[in-house]
């Protein structure tokens, strides 16, 4: 279903043309601007007050659910609300706090040696440059992106799982390196678009996009999508595939935007957050 042009082989038949580079950008744009009326409402899906609360929360989300983590942070927060408090914490006590994440120890050893270095060496600040940011311990550039777009409004695109496979998915780009993925899609949209778009496209996998069975039949950009099969085409049953607001269900968020239009998710304690 995607907009590839086709011409006729020697036996008659139509054979796909290859897509033109300017074609794969116009249709890639398309794919934004279309995604931008379906989730206008997108958003870093980790609770957070200010910068040092979302750096340290993304460095807890590797590995697990932001849900997960939104569910953790508010006891850790309310424990070690400072760099300063976090350079200074016990490591067994700080693991058993970060438990619910997984991967605890590598994840205490990051947080306590990434804020040591905001207290040592940024005088407990988080830094506003990419630069500054990959010296800390635990934190790549996709980390570094997701701080500087969503607490600096700094442009950067997020090269996460859902937006590798995405783009892959969507012929933007034929590579597995997320440095080179980044660069890729950087020429294709103007700099101002990569934070949202980085939502958006993590918004549309998480959602609809699915990696062992993407929701083809209720997607809303099938039309233009070069993938399109690979997953349920049905329109029922990729109905049933559909994830969060878009089943009518809790978000990741304990504490969403005023605009989002589903349901916050539920703190652990709870039955159906602990579910």
């Amino acid at each position: 279903m995607g907009e590839q042009s086709s011409a006729k082989t020697k036996n008659g038949k139509k054979a796909a043309k290859p897509e033109s580079h300017l074609a794969m950008v116009r249709r890639a744009r398309r794919m934004n601007r279309e995604l931008a009326e379906v989730y206008p409402y997108a958003h870093p899906e980790l609770d957070f007050r200010n910068a040092f609360e979302l750096l340290v929360a993304t460095v807890l989300s590797a590995q697990t659910t932001d849900l997960r983590v939104n569910q953790t942070t508010p006891a850790l927060f309310a424990k070690y609300p400072t760099p300063e408090d976090l350079a200074a914490a016990v490591p067994e006590e700080l693991e058993q706090v970060i438990r619910p994440t997984g991967f605890f120890r590598a994840k205490a050893k990051s947080l306590i040696g990434l804020s040591t270095a905001l207290r040592d060496r940024f005088d407990g600040e988080v830094p506003p440059r990419l630069e500054d940011l990959v010296t800390l311990p635990g934190v790549g550039r996709k980390t570094a992106n997701v701080v500087l777009g969503n607490a600096f409004g700094v442009p950067g695109l997020t090269v996460d799982t859902h937006f590798g496979r995405l783009v892959r998915r969507w012929k933007w780009t034929e590579q597995e390196d997320p440095e080179k993925v980044e660069a890729e899609v950087a020429e294709i949209f103007p700099k101002s678009e990569w934070t949202m778009l980085s939502h958006r496209i993590i918004f549309h996998g998480r959602r609809v996009c699915h990696s062992r069975k993407p929701a083809c039949g209720a997607c809303p950009i099938a039309p233009l999508c070069p993938s399109y099969g690979e997953g349920e085409t049905d329109p029922e049953k990729a109905k049933k595939l559909l994830k969060y607001e878009m089943a009518g269900k809790p978000g990741q968020r304990l504490s969403p935007p005023a605009d989002y239009p589903g349901r916050p998710a539920p703190p652990l304690g709870t039955p159906e957050g602990d579910a």
